[in-house]
């Protein structure tokens, strides 16, 4: 399983959630305290927007720990929109193609969790990636492939529909050829100007996800893990939520794709 965080709010330094905290992610790459290991060491990636549509992105296969670019990097660039991820790979190689986000126009998005006996299934789940977007396939995981879909499924205009339907896909595949758990998920997504998140799993044991709005920094966090020991005001995400931040607002809708993979 991976760690992540997410932000969005009023412009403040990337170091500000990835490394200055207690508990920041590149601290969470080595002593995660809420998944099944501690150590997230198959690599790293930071996504942020700025001036242009499409954000800018930033990946490396080093644990992130031992990355002083990394570093100086998020000690230097603000940003009001940004996601950042360390990797603990579920079996696919450890490239800088498969570190997270992955990034399509001007979407960005990352994961964690796995898809049940994915090696079985990935010919089938590569086959529902349209021709059109095959190219952007850079690497071998069930994250990236799950992003393309949703891509094909109708993200600009539903994010919301267009992930559930990807989920169910492969979850369909999952119960056919793969393995059980079917599909564990948290994920965090943008288009540069919204922030979503979603927490899913076909078990009991969706991969943990909260969220905290800051008065002082103006902005919100999403994480999988709170980024300070003992401190107060992290909410956790429900499961089986797709949540769309807006400012100190949250708005949690359900997110079922179990029902549509049924239907298929």
């Amino acid at each position: 399983m991976c760690r992540w965080a997410a932000y969005s709010g009023k412009p403040i330094f990337l170091e500000d959630i990835v490394s200055r905290p207690g508990h920041s992610l590149i601290h969470q790459s080595h002593c995660a305290t809420q998944c099944h290991t501690a150590i997230n060491a198959d690599g790293f990636g930071v996504a942020w927007y700025g001036e242009r549509p499409e954000p800018g992105l930033y990946r490396d296969v080093m644990p992130a720990w031992s990355d002083p670019n990394l570093r100086s990097l998020t000690a230097q660039v603000k940003s009001g929109l940004f996601l950042a991820h360390v990797r603990a790979s579920t079996g696919s190689a450890t490239s800088r193609n498969n570190c997270h986000p992955f990034v399509h126009g001007r979407w960005s998005f990352m994961h964690n969790g796995q898809v049940g006996g994915y090696d079985a299934i990935r010919r089938d789940s590569d086959m529902l990636i349209p021709e059109d977007l095959y190219r952007h396939r850079k690497g071998a995981t069930d994250s990236e492939a799950l992003f393309l879909i949703a891509v094909a499924e109708g993200l600009d205009d539903d994010p919301r529909g267009a992930l559930e339907r990807a989920a169910a896909r492969l979850i369909t595949l999952a119960r056919a050829k793969g393995a059980a758990p079917h599909l564990r998920m948290t994920a965090a997504l943008s288009d540069g100007q919204q922030l979503y998140a979603v927490r899913y799993a076909t078990d009991d044991l969706a991969p943990s996800l909260y969220y905290r709005w800051s008065d002082t920094r103006g902005g919100m966090a999403v994480v999988s893990e709170p980024l300070e020991s003992g401190e107060g005001g992290w909410t956790e995400v429900p499961a089986a939520s797709f949540c769309t931040f807006d400012g100190a607002s949250v708005q949690v809708e359900e997110f079922r794709p179990c029902r549509l993979a049924v239907a298929a």
